[in-house]
This record gives structure tokens, C-alpha cells and sequence, in this order.
């Protein structure tokens, strides 16, 4: 039998893929990291500090282009690092200008490929199942694609979302990458369990490639938050009945206009984006938004974990519904109830309970300063509220200043990313949308409730501030 060369060439070629990306990454990451070491030598040596801000603003500029360009080229999971940097509160102003645009920009997969996904998965013509259906994709991420359409015999439209095919084996590349990346740089520089940190981002990012565990979590979700609410503070995408497989969901199209594009939407009704209209407006987004995630990690442990600017439409007035279910948390009950705990505590300025809660949560700290208990509190602040410490603007983790210099996070728990993640986000929207707020404070009703129902917290240590203790009772007993 003759060889076939061609076959040859493409087994090899497919076999040294991962390991081409691979070496791919750890140039462009190790460059990006090497360049600011070499940097900070630098700079330490001008005493000007207008100088020095200067020469840092350059840098981040110099950087924001390596990063955009390895996060563009290498898509996959990169896009997802960059919707996790891409954030007003946590990277250099420069690199949020750059990688803010790369949300949702996914290389799109070709129609014919769209098409034969659809078919395998739900064993039907499109053109049996379908009445309309738009082949150009309305949005293209990093796990899959959205079309809209319209089943027939229907009068609504609905969305259907294909994965790209192989997408699966070229994330997991990139994951065990970054897992070896987090812990050089912990055992180098930055004094945070970023290991842990990356393994259960692996494990979430894994869920992700299951789309009937999507189309579970966004019945649940939206069922909860339709009961314990006279009306829902977000909308949550209906599942479409036997159409749902592990590569293809269809769901409800919802009518909106992207978070993103807030802002020339509301020049365009003829609104003054820093008028009383809009500011009220903004302030109607991040309350709804806000008691939905406090109500979903506190009373349910259960979670959209992926509220970034991608999945977030603004529907008629100032109406929000949350996309994309594919990353959901379950939170074990000790944790909820530990983090429940740490929000008491940030929101009254709690230093020593900040610290038990800490402990509670299984965040292990080593001080490497005198004012430990200050700087472990701040701490707090920083990953699990979305209001900055006084004073502080931009999280850098690299400065001298910064408290995980200063409080050395030798193990965070798995588990507890997600809810990290989650505030994160919450943050970067609120700077976005110019609203310096903490979720820790709005979160006190909720958090107080879910300690008393455990048996945690007493009535008179209630420090509620939405109505009396009586009516906080009312809410429980009455509703």
C-alpha cells in the first residue's frame, strides 16, 4: 500500500500543533514579563515622580500592544484573559483601551461547518427546523457562535448557538500553560496563589463545552430569581424544548443594546450622557445587576459567573438581561456562608472580623509587614468589593505599595474564584459606567438574612439599612 504523504503531513502537523502554541505563549508571555522587570530596574533610578509616571504610562503603552497582539493571534482562551484584563479597575489605563475591544471578536466558523453542527447535533435538516435562519453570526466568542432565527410555525424569534468545532483541545493547551505561567510567577514575583486560581478556571472553562449544562443552569437560575422577586431583577434567556445538545443550545432572543454601547445609545435618543436622565439610568443597570448577583451567591450559592460587558444587554428603559450560562458556580454551603460572613464585614470596616473571615474561608496569608491587620483588610476590599480603598485607583500588582506585597496569599481556595471573578467584574462595570459603589454594602440585607436563616446571626446584631430589624422580620415571615 502506498504511503499517502499528504495524510503523513497532516497527522504531524495536528500532533505539533499544541506544542507550536505552546511555545508560542511562553515567548510572548516571558517577553511581556521581562520587559517590565527590566523596566522597574529602570525606573527606580528617577527620583522625578512626574517623570516616573510618564515613564510607566509609556510602558504600559509599549506592553498593551504585545498583549493585544498575542491575545488577538492566539485567540482561544486568550480572548478570555483578555475580557478578564480588559478592565477599568484592574490593568494599566493603556491596556484597557486595547483589550477592551477584543470582547466578542472570535474568528467566526465558516456556514457549511455551522451547518453540519447543527444537523449532526439535532438530527435535522436546518430547513426542516428553521423558517428563517441568518448565517452570518450576531456575535462570535471564544467557545462558539450566536445566529438568529426563527423556528417554524413560530412567531418569535430565537438564538442558536453552535460551538466552534476543536475549539476544546486548543483551550486545554493554553490552560496547562497558564497554570505553569501562574506558578512561576508566584514563586517569582507576585505573592498570590494564581495556581489554584488557574485550576479552577480549567475546570470551569471545561463545563463550558457542555451546553446542556448551560441550558440546566439557566432554568434554575432564571427560576430562582422569578421566585424570590415579585419581578425579576434581571431577564434570563427561556430555553427552547428538545433543542438543546451538547454542541447546540436554542434559546429566546432578547432585544437590546450591549452594555458597551450604552453610551451612544443614549446620545442617540437625544439624552445628555452626563445628565440626571442618564446618570439615573446607570444607577437602575448596576442596581439590578447588583441584586442579582447578591441574591444568586448569598441566598442560592448558586451563579452566573461571567458577568462581563459581553454578556450584559440593556433592554427598553433601563432593563438588563444576562447572557451566556456557560460559566455557573455552585458555591458549597460553608463557603457561602464564610464569604456572607466577610461581606459583614467589609461593609462595617470590620478589620479583626475581616481577618476570622479570612481564616473562615480558608485563605491562607503570611504577613510580611507590621500593620497586618490594615493591610489584610485592604486586602478584602480589593478582591471581594467593588469599591477601591481609599487612595487607590489602579490595582497594580507588581508595585511595592500593593497588599499582595504586603500579605502574602500562599492558598486561595478553588471555590472561591468564581466569586472573585464575579466582583471583579462587577467592579470594572460600575468604573465604566462612572459609579464608585460597594456590593459589600448593598449585599448587608442579603448576607444578614443568610446568617440568620443558619442559625449565625441574631435579630438585635442586625445592622440593616433598608427599613427596621421589625422589617427586616416582615420580609422573612411575610412575604
Amino acid at each position: 500500500m502506498p504511503l499517502d504523504f499528504k495524510d503523513i503531513q497532516e497527522k504531524i502537523s495536528v500532533g505539533f500543533k499544541p506544542w507550536h502554541r505552546s511555545f508560542q505563549f511562553w515567548v510572548r508571555a516571558l517577553d511581556i514579563y521581562t520587559d517590565y522587570k527590566v523596566f522597574q530596574v529602570r525606573v527606580n533610578f528617577e527620583k522625578d515622580e512626574k517623570k516616573a509616571e510618564a515613564m510607566w504610562e509609556s510602558q504600559h503603552e509599549h506592553a498593551a500592544d504585545k498583549v493585544y497582539s498575542m491575545c488577538s493571534d492566539m485567540g482561544g482562551f486568550f480572548l478570555k484573559l483578555a475580557q478578564i484584563l480588559g478592565k477599568p479597575d484592574l490593568a494599566p489605563a493603556a491596556w484597557v483601551r486595547r483589550l477592551v475591544t477584543l470582547c466578542d471578536q472570535a474568528p467566526a466558523t465558516p456556514s457549511n461547518m455551522v451547518q453540519l453542527v447543527i444537523e449532526e447535533e439535532l438530527c435535522k435538516n436546518v430547513d426542516e427546523m428553521f423558517e428563517r435562519f441568518e448565517w452570518s453570526p450576531i456575535g462570535s466568542a471564544s467557545i462558539a457562535q450566536v445566529h438568529r432565527a426563527r423556528l417554524k410555525g413560530d412567531k418569535n424569534d430565537v438564538v442558536v448557538k453552535v460551538q466552534h468545532p476543536g475549539v476544546q483541545d486548543l483551550m486545554m493547551t493554553d490552560l496547562r500553560n497558564m497554570k505553569a505561567f501562574a506558578l512561576f510567577i508566584q514563586k517569582t514575583d507576585v505573592k498570590f496563589d494564581f495556581f489554584s486560581v488557574c485550576k479552577e478556571m480549567e475546570k470551569q472553562i471545561g463545563y463550558e463545552f457542555d451546553f446542556t449544562r448551560e441550558a440546566d443552569a439557566m432554568d434554575r437560575i432564571r427560576t430562582f430569581l422569578l421566585k424570590v422577586n415579585r419581578k425579576a431583577p434581571v431577564k434570563v434567556p427561556r430555553v427552547i424544548p428538545n433543542a438543546v445538545t451538547r454542541r447546540v443550545l436554542v434559546m429566546e432572543y432578547i432585544d437590546g443594546v450591549p452594555i458597551l454601547n450604552l453610551g451612544d445609545e443614549i446620545k442617540k435618543r437625544g439624552i445628555n450622557p452626563d445628565g440626571k436622565m442618564a446618570a439615573a439610568a446607570k444607577q437602575n443597570i448596576l442596581k439590578s445587576l447588583t441584586l442579582a448577583y447578591g441574591q444568586m451567591i448569598l441566598k442560592s450559592g448558586f451563579f452566573h459567573a461571567d458577568p462581563h460587558p459581553g454578556n450584559i444587554l440593556i433592554c427598553n428603559g433601563s432593563g438588563v438581561a444576562l447572557l451566556d450560562y456557560g460559566q455557573v458556580k455552585d458555591l458549597p454551603n460553608a463557603l457561602r456562608l464564610g464569604y456572607a460572613n466577610l461581606v459583614l464585614a467589609i461593609a462595617d470596616n470590620d478589620h479583626a472580623r475581616a481577618s476570622e473571615g479570612f481564616r473562615e474561608l480558608g485563605i491562607d496569608t503570611l504577613s510580611l509587614c507590621s500593620n497586618e491587620q490594615a493591610e489584610l483588610f485592604k486586602l478584602a476590599q480589593v478582591m471581594f468589593d467593588t469599591k477601591l480603598p481609599p487612595g487607590v485607583k489602579v490595582l497594580q500588582p507588581f508595585s511595592d505599595d500593593s497588599s499582595i506585597k504586603k500579605v502574602a496569599v500562599q492558598a486561595f481556595p478553588e471555590e472561591l474564584f468564581s466569586v472573585l471573578r464575579t466582583v471583579q467584574l462587577l467592579r470594572g462595570l460600575s468604573v465604566g459606567l462612572g459609579i464608585n459603589y460597594s456590593c459589600a454594602e448593598q449585599w448587608r440585607p442579603i448576607a444578614e438574612e443568610a446568617l440568620y436563616h443558619a442559625g449565625r446571626l441574631k435579630v438585635e446584631d442586625m445592622k440593616t439599612r433598608e427599613g427596621s430589624k421589625h422589617g427586616f422580620i416582615r420580609r422573612i415571615f411575610w412575604r
